[in-house]
């Protein structure tokens, strides 16, 4: 099994937006010592508890302060950008650090709807042309873009390209992603749909392209990790109140996997038998940067320790 993390760069005990993005260089560092094969981080916009609207930026950061890990956005939010400049960009971070690149691809607005008029203008007529910005951004990649017959290229080019992945919640976003051929993560922790039938979708649906000869696929999980049940749960409790919005009860979203890392390691692999997948993608949202951190820790000793054995949830 592996494990990769997502990161929302949360501004957790009264934290500024300095202190959150050192802890988000501290816990990928952590991540990479632990064995964790990805370190994904989001994009989100005006929202005064995360603090990371521009993911490229701050895995640059990263990246300087990491050797192998790789690195990706989780998700880069597509519908609000030109493909020609995601292309340069995440080429950029391919040649800055190279076979270490994934560009994970979002649909989501990541922000209010006043939010999104400001960054791109018509946001919903910017998602239906999202099958034209994936063509395009598909031919950069190969380096078979054209404007008026002309070639233009993204530059520069790296030993290697990022590695394209798509993000989603049901069967829609995967059949995107089996028609262009890229990775598809299943964002667990945000949908009611049943993994196993989303992810036989795309795996039925998929066509060979430049960007993947065959199907990869991610699950993406919440999961709250402590040595004991009671405290996982106590923690859980203390991070719902300080981070659930005002007014959300929460009650439409999946339960996060909440417990000890044996109780969590159990439920990773009834997962996996479920939906045919081998890597999971874990956010983890504790009250406190600490709390958090020692819950990544956690779960790696118990999937990859010795002690590490198989437990139910």
């Amino acid at each position: 099994m592996k494990l990769s993390l997502l990161d929302l760069v949360p501004l957790l005990e009264g934290a500024d937006a300095a202190t959150a993005l050192a802890q988000a260089r501290r816990l990928a560092q952590t991540a990479e010592r632990l064995g964790y094969s990805r370190y994904w981080a989001a994009e989100h916009h005006d929202m005064p508890g995360l603090a990371c609207p521009a993911p490229e930026v701050l895995l640059s950061h990263i990246g300087a302060h990491t050797e192998g890990i790789r690195l990706g956005s989780g998700a880069l939010l597509l519908p609000h950008y030109k493909p020609i400049k995601v292309a340069e960009t995440f080429r950029l971070l391919a040649a800055l650090y190279p076979g270490r690149i994934d560009l994970g691809i979002g649909r989501a607005p990541g922000g209010s709807a006043h939010m999104s008029m400001a960054l791109s203008g018509n946001f919903l007529e910017n998602v239906r042309q999202l099958p034209e910005s994936l063509r395009s951004l598909s031919a950069l990649l190969a380096d078979e873009f054209r404007v008026e017959d002309v070639p233009v290229r993204a530059m520069p080019v790296p030993p290697a390209d990022p590695e394209v992945w798509l993000l989603g919640t049901n069967q829609k976003s995967a059949s995107y992603a089996a028609e262009f051929g890229t990775g598809y993560v299943f964002g667990q922790f945000m949908s009611d749909r049943d993994g196993a039938e989303v992810f036989s979708a795309y795996a039925r649906e998929f066509r060979p392209t430049s960007l993947g000869a065959a199907p990869r696929a991610i699950v993406a999980v919440s999961v709250l990790c402590a040595d004991t049940e009671e405290e996982a749960h106590r923690l859980a409790s203390e991070s719902k109140r300080l981070l659930q919005p005002e007014g959300d009860s929460g009650a439409d979203r999946p339960k996060p996997m909440i417990g000890t890392p044996r109780q969590v390691k159990a439920a990773l692999e009834q997962l996996q038998r479920d939906c045919g997948v081998d890597e999971f993608m874990i956010v983890t949202l504790g009250p406190d940067y600490e709390s958090r951190l020692r819950s990544y820790e956690l779960l790696a000793d118990a999937v990859w320790g010795a002690a590490g054995g198989i437990s139910t949830a």
